[in-house]
């Protein structure tokens, strides 16, 4: 398959998961306990895969210095935008109870949903395009990490959304542009990229991997922990190793 194809296709893929997710989160009234341990499933997944894909290609290729810099200088990039969104109203946009404002309660909350929901995905998916550079053929277990923990981020925050009287048209209008946007952040990973050196494209996987770590942390986590308490950490512990075994799998 042509490398520029092929990323882009996986980006839709993984992308696409958030739409199907925000489909049965809209549309299907999800207990919140069983979104709670989806969504800690998909946390443990994602810790797994950028653990042993993403920042241990980092390492091989950059060393520990540079790779430990880029992860943390990724996670301080998204912390700093997370903040200046959660005070636009989109803190909480990962969650599915009542916790996310409506636009009555606070203006512009809507579209800062929508950017805050963008942001969490571009580092995934351009994640997915750096694997085709690593490796020369996509990374299997990192499209696979990726697209099993969009499900349960696009059915909570849609569960959340509708409960917080946003229409469907604003909702599947939103996961549908992110869908499109993570492929085409898919297919920079791989164009942009693949001009430069092995060393900038580790350590620009390492700064995927620190704002993917950092949005696990501040989206996912809270509304994992919200529902699901004690159970939640099973879970995570569950989805860490079905993602750890399939990368040893298919590497």
């Amino acid at each position: 398959m042509n490398p520029i194809f092929e990323s882009t296709f996986w980006g839709f893929v993984s992308g696409g998961a958030l739409v199907i997710g925000a489909a049965i989160g809209y549309f299907v009234t999800v207990p919140g306990k069983v979104v709670a341990g989806v969504m800690a499933f998909g946390s443990g997944v994602l810790i797994s895969a950028l653990s042993f894909e993403l920042m241990e290609e980092a390492f091989k290729e950059s060393g520990l210095t540079a790779a430990a810099t880029g992860f943390l200088f990724g996670a301080a990039i998204y912390a700093a935008a997370n903040h200046l969104l959660a005070i636009l109203g989109a803190r909480n946009r990962k969650r599915s109870g009542t916790e996310q404002p409506s636009e009555e309660d606070q203006a512009g909350s809507g579209m800062a949903i929508a950017v805050g929901a963008l942001i969490d995905g571009i580092p995934e998916s351009i994640a997915i395009g750096l694997s085709i550079l690593h490796g020369g053929a996509v990374s299997v277990a990192t499209v696979a990490a990726i697209f099993l923990s969009n499900l349960p981020e696009g059915l909570s925050s849609s569960a959340g959304m509708r409960k917080a009287g946003r229409s469907a048209a604003y909702v599947f209008g939103v996961w549908t542009a992110i869908a499109v946007a993570c492929g085409l952040a898919s297919l920079s990973g791989y164009a942009v990229f693949g001009a430069f050196s092995p060393f900038i494209v580790a350590v620009t996987t390492a700064v995927a991997a620190g704002g993917m770590l950092a949005m696990i942390v501040d989206t996912m986590i809270p509304e994992a922990f919200a529902e699901a308490h004690h159970w939640a950490r099973r879970f995570v512990v569950i989805g860490f190793l079905v993602s750890f075994t399939l990368s040893k799998m298919t590497g």
